[in-house]
């Protein structure tokens, strides 16, 4: 008997490239049939088949709260009903500035958008016309969304010029850019000592989540802080997945590092699409209409938008929030160390604050190259058998995963006795 999900992926292809619209969607990296979600409550959803899954992907970060939150849905439907879109000022969009100044006292100014690509392309192109250069630098694993000058692998050799990723890059939109190994120092160091003076910037996952979670090594970040100080260049820190995840002060409130700018998304929309980009008040001023970089949006700042990500950060700004749910993360991490283990299987987690990652190999990877040497047949396995358990994981071996404050205890235990069966099952 065909499956709904069949059904509906077969005529989604009939449309739609590849029948989705984000390509890690289509499942080509794990094999099989993606799953068309019907609705999700708390910490599940529901497939078109009907079938419940414990989710952990969380629309890729946003659901911190857990799908369907009661008052962030209320807090949309009540600002829906006075209008969805204006194109003009609204009072919320100074309420949510004001909101993100408070939590991250690196953004003296910041202005919204409406996603973290969005995000991410302003933050470079106010960058390059704060410092007059063009040279941008960025780290190999790390993602940035699909803008031109950000979709590069690296060159062939050290110091040289990336090579443009995808088709429709032309060679020479790529030709500012330099690609580094994610927590290699000296790389960097090398970098400055010989075209310090070309860097406009630097743009860092400072916690990678988009090659998996990766963790920057002691002194990397503020190596990059020294050396951006030091050369004039600016320092963005790409928060769009870590901001409000990983802790109340993202990255830079765990690390004690002060980005020059800084990149958010995702959780600050609560599920809906939100972006922004802000930091020192100097290079803020540069855009349009006080200085001469240009950047624009017709629904940036969207009330309802808004409103979604205003109330998330509010219930999230609660004493004890985010202790809770590093816990629980934690609690995951160390029970399928455990049940890894005790299987003898080749795999390991870890985690920071709500992320988490997944790894089929000995220790948790510090780069690139270790995440592409880690068993990717292996967590192909592990994935469809954890779908047939009800727990769904990001379709790749090469994304973090999410825990939401939904997610209790008792979710925790039946994903880590899910995870033993199914590990017990690679290796019979």
């Amino acid at each position: 008997m065909t499956s709904r999900n069949d059904e509906l992926f077969a005529q989604s292809q009939q449309f739609i490239p590849g029948g989705v619209n984000s390509p890690v969607r289509a499942f080509r990296s794990v094999g099989g049939t993606p799953r068309f979600f019907s609705r999700g409550q708390g910490s599940r959803v529901w497939d078109a088949d009907g079938k419940s899954y414990l989710d952990y992907v969380g629309s890729w970060g946003p659901l911190i709260l857990g799908h369907a939150d009661p008052d962030v849905v209320r807090a949309v439907t009540d600002t829906a009903a006075l209008g969805l879109s204006f194109g003009a000022p609204t009072e919320m969009e100074l309420r949510m500035a004001e909101k993100l100044v408070e939590l991250l006292p690196s953004l003296e100014k910041l202005r919204l958008v409406s996603s973290g690509t969005e995000a991410t392309m302003s933050a470079i192109r106010l960058a390059r016309g704060f410092t007059g250069r063009s040279t941008l630098v960025k780290f190999e694993g790390c993602y940035h969304g699909h803008a031109d000058s950000l979709l590069v692998k690296a060159g062939s050799g050290l110091l040289t010029f990336g090579q443009p990723s995808s088709a429709g890059v032309p060679a020479d939109c790529s030709g500012h850019t330099l690609v580094l190994d994610y927590n290699d120092i000296d790389q960097v160091e090398r970098l400055f000592a010989e075209k310090g003076d070309e860097v406009a910037c630097v743009i860092v996952e400072a916690v990678a989540g988009n090659m998996n979670l990766i963790k920057p090594k002691a002194g990397f970040l503020e190596a990059l802080r020294e050396l951006c100080t030091k050369h004039g260049s600016v320092l963005i820190f790409d928060e769009v997945m870590t901001g409000f995840r990983v802790g109340l002060g993202g990255v830079q409130g765990l690390y004690g590092i002060r980005p020059d700018l800084t990149t958010l998304g995702k959780v600050i929309g609560g599920g809906l699409p939100v972006g922004a980009f802000g930091g020192r008040a100097d290079i803020m001023d540069k855009l349009a209409p006080l200085g001469p970089v240009y950047q624009a949006g017709t629904l940036s700042g969207n009330p309802v938008a808004v409103a979604a990500g205003l109330k998330t950060l509010e219930k999230i700004a609660a004493p004890g929030f985010f202790d809770q749910l590093a816990a629980k993360t934690r609690r995951l991490v160390d029970g399928f160390n455990t049940v890894a283990r005790e299987a003898g299987v080749l795999a390991c987690a870890d985690s920071v604050g709500g992320m988490f990652g997944i790894y089929f190999r000995p220790t948790p990877p510090t780069s690139y190259a270790e995440v592409m040497a880690g068993d990717k047949d292996a967590f192909n396995r592990f994935y469809h058998l954890m779908l047939l358990e009800g727990v769904y994981l990001a379709p790749s071996a090469f994304e973090a995963g999410f825990v939401s404050a939904a997610h209790s205890e008792a979710d925790i235990d039946a994903t880590v006795a899910a995870a033993a069966k199914c590990l017990e099952k690679l290796v019979a």
